[in-house]
């Protein structure tokens, strides 16, 4: 019985180093263009711009900050799903690509997703604990997204 314990342990360590092998490349944004991003379309308040980067930006942007565990498999994988899933729904890179419609669609999910708590997801904000969003960072990104749907 110890033996197949002592076997099966090998094959899942081998198993485990094999998959850190794997590394698909990382979100980094090294060529893009910089005139679509977000806040060169509209002229964003410091602090919103700190909270969007803070909350947002490791999943909604072409430059995200990798943690220590994202160099380890299968956590790399996770990530990397979630990046992709977020930047295909939103990417703020790339704001100026998108039409006024989708912008203006955009601004709308943004908000309704900040007031019902489904951004940032709670699996982020488990480990990114400065991610989380207060009452009053809440109504911040709110009340300018309103003010920039109003104005234009």
């Amino acid at each position: 019985m110890k033996k197949i314990i002592k076997k099966t342990f090998i094959i899942g360590l081998i198993l485990f180093l094999l998959m850190q092998l794997y590394q698909p490349a990382r979100n980094l944004g090294y060529e893009q263009d910089v005139t679509a991003n977000f806040t060169k379309v509209y002229d964003v308040p410091k602090n919103v711009e700190t909270i969007l980067r803070t909350s947002c930006y490791d999943c909604h942007s072409n430059n995200t900050n990798y943690p220590w565990y994202s160099y380890i498999q299968p956590a790399r994988m996770l990530m990397e799903s979630h990046i992709k899933k977020g930047n295909k729904d939103l990417n703020f890179n790339e704001w100026g690509n998108y039409s006024k419609r989708k912008q203006y669609s955009k601004l709308d999910a943004i908000s309704k997703q900040i007031k019902s708590n489904e951004m940032p997801l709670d699996s982020y904000t488990l480990i990114h604990k400065s991610a989380i969003l207060s009452s009053s960072q809440k109504q911040e990104v709110i009340t300018w997204i309103n003010t920039i749907k109003n104005n234009e």
